[in-house]
């Protein structure tokens, strides 16, 4: 079993940053490969970003490369999303996700836990 539980959401103005955390509680969490998605009320859950168990395995939405990054430290069972030139359609509630297995996946669905969200507002 694995809690997760974000932190670091609030509100920027165009062309600002935030960063993310993700904290996973759980014996085997730093095994896991990690993933970022977000949802607003008029679109569906969308990947944003994921992570492998192993930090080189990254990937990315088109929407968000170049922008965001993602990273984990396992020693402190933190997963990360560095988000630079944040514009008002990265408005989103963000969510921390994890899957019991090393290698990072693209779909929501494949993620078996779930942080509680985070709320990201990018203003103009």
């Amino acid at each position: 079993q694995v809690q997760l539980v974000e932190f670091g959401g609030g509100l920027v103005q165009a062309g600002g940053s935030l960063r993310l955390s993700c904290a996973a509680s759980g014996r085997t969490s730093s095994s896991y490969a990690m993933g970022w998605f977000r949802q607003t009320p008029e679109k569906e859950r969308e990947f944003v970003a994921a992570i492998g168990r192993y930090s080189w395995s990254t990937y990315y939405a088109e929407s968000v490369k170049g922008r965001f990054t993602i990273s984990r430290d396992n020693t402190k069972n933190t997963v990360y999303l560095q988000m630079n030139s944040l514009k008002p359609e990265d408005t989103a509630v963000y969510y921390c996700a994890a899957r019991d297995v090393g290698t990072a996946a693209l779909v929501g669905d494949m993620y078996g836990y779930w942080g509680q969200g985070t709320q990201v507002t990018v203003s103009s």
